[in-house]
């Protein structure tokens, strides 16, 4: 039964006819809906949302804002909800003078198709090419976000694009696990799930490969991803990036899994202030 329902069980997606920007809760003309074509033809709908500070009134305005010096964060959010569940974490990435490029798996959302390991891969591939190819970002701009399973999905991306040749500017990881094996093991521990599990990600495997700085946030408290997966993972990462920037360990001594703005809010904040200042000479 494991076996069976098992992607049912990791993918809990939350589906709805229409998320509108203004569901964001943020001001108007900050948020504004985007598209991404799959290569096997879905179209998965997302948001751009404006740094703090900026309003567009539509895509050609917005596109000249994107043109100008900044990161571009590429969110990539974990198993449960979908992307209007994130809208304090785009609140503080936006507050950083950041775009953030947001938008919900196959599966998510508004969106046909049905999740799995590989599929989610496939549609970060298409949330990256739409940056690159239709909206001419840079990719030493883009920085790559991704909380819990989005973690996985987001490790892999890196790795991937690391290989060809174009790494991101940055990798930023939140209570994430070494793999989804390890976790699973860990919150079934009297089920053979090293034996069962079809979708694995093996970040650990692949964060070895990732040449751009990268910087971890983990809850000392999480019962769902424990701290020492996090952690693991973070050893097998490479000591510092191409350009020399060391890899970054943030531990969130009072924070759950999901808990972690109201219980170290300032800490997340002031780490990713602190990277993002990292990257400054890199990411204009």
């Amino acid at each position: 039964m494991l076996a069976f329902f098992q992607r049912s069980l990791m993918y809990p997606a939350t589906q709805v006819e229409q998320i509108v920007p203004q569901a964001a809760g943020l001001a108007m003309g900050r948020v504004h809906s985007i598209s991404i074509q799959t290569t096997d033809g879905l179209t998965l709908h997302g948001w751009h949302v404006l740094p703090e500070g900026t309003t567009a009134v539509d895509q050609a305005s917005c596109d000249k804002l994107l043109q100008q010096p900044g990161p571009v964060v590429l969110f990539f959010h974990g198993n449960g909800g979908n992307r209007i569940h994130r809208s304090d974490e785009y609140q503080i990435l936006t507050g950083l003078k950041c775009h953030v490029i947001t938008f919900d798996y196959r599966g998510y959302g508004e969106n046909p198709g049905s999740p799995s390991e590989s599929k989610l891969a496939a549609d970060a591939t298409a949330a990256w090419n739409y940056l690159i190819d239709e909206r001419k970002v840079a990719a030493n701009r883009i920085v790559l976000f991704g909380e819990s399973l989005g973690g996985g999905v987001a490790t892999r991306l890196a790795a991937e694009v690391c290989e060809s040749g174009t790494p991101p500017g940055g990798l930023i990881l939140r209570s994430t696990f070494s793999s989804m094996v390890d976790a699973a093991g860990y919150n079934y521990p009297w089920l053979p799930v090293r034996l069962v599990l079809v979708d694995r990600y093996l970040s650990i495997t692949r964060i070895p490969l990732v040449t751009c700085p990268i910087l971890i946030f983990h809850g000392r408290k999480d019962g769902i991803v424990p701290f020492q997966l996090g952690k693991r993972l973070f050893d097998a990462a490479p000591e510092q990036s191409a350009t020399g920037i060391p890899k970054t360990f943030v531990e969130l001594p009072h924070s759950d899994h999901n808990d972690y703005l109201m219980a170290d809010g300032p800490l997340l904040i002031s780490g990713l202030r602190e990277f993002f200042g990292k990257l400054k000479s890199q990411v204009r």
